[in-house]
C-alpha cells in the first residue's frame, strides 16, 4: 500500500507537471498565431502599397509614352513637310534635311515643355 500511495503522489506530480507543459505549449501557441496575424495585417497593408506602386507605375509608363511619341510625331511632321517642300521644288535632299532637323528640334522642345508640364502637376500631387 505505501507503494500505490507513493504512486498516487508522482501521478500528481506528473499531472502538475503535464499541466505546466500543456500551458507552455499554449502561451507558445497564442505568440505564434499573434505573431500570424500582425503579418497578415502588415502583408494586406502592403497590397495597399502594391496597389499604389502599380498605380504609379502605370502612370510612369503613360507619361514615357507621351514623351515618346511628341518626340517621333515631331520627327515625322518635320520629315514629312521636308520631303514635300523637296516634290513641290525639286530641292531634293536639302528641304528633308532641314525639315527633318527643325521636326527634331520641335520635338524635343516638347517634351521638354510637356516633361516641365508633368513635373509640376507631380509636384501638386
Amino acid at each position: 500500500m505505501a507503494e500505490g500511495t507513493n504512486d498516487k503522489g508522482n501521478g500528481s506530480r506528473d499531472k502538475s507537471s503535464d499541466e505546466a507543459a500543456l500551458s507552455a505549449r499554449l502561451g507558445s501557441l497564442d505568440r505564434r498565431l499573434s505573431e500570424i496575424q500582425g503579418s497578415r495585417k502588415i502583408g494586406t497593408d502592403q497590397s495597399g502599397n502594391e496597389q499604389d506602386a502599380a498605380q504609379a507605375k502605370a502612370s510612369a509608363m503613360a507619361m514615357g509614352l507621351r514623351l515618346s511619341s511628341e518626340l517621333v510625331a515631331g520627327v515625322l511632321v518635320g520629315a514629312g513637310l521636308g520631303w514635300g517642300f523637296d516634290r513641290l521644288l525639286s530641292t531634293s535632299p536639302w528641304g528633308l534635311i532641314v525639315f527633318l532637323l527643325l521636326g527634331f528640334t520641335a520635338g524635343v522642345i516638347n517634351v521638354m515643355r510637356t516633361a516641365g508640364v508633368m513635373a509640376k502637376q507631380s509636384e501638386r500631387l
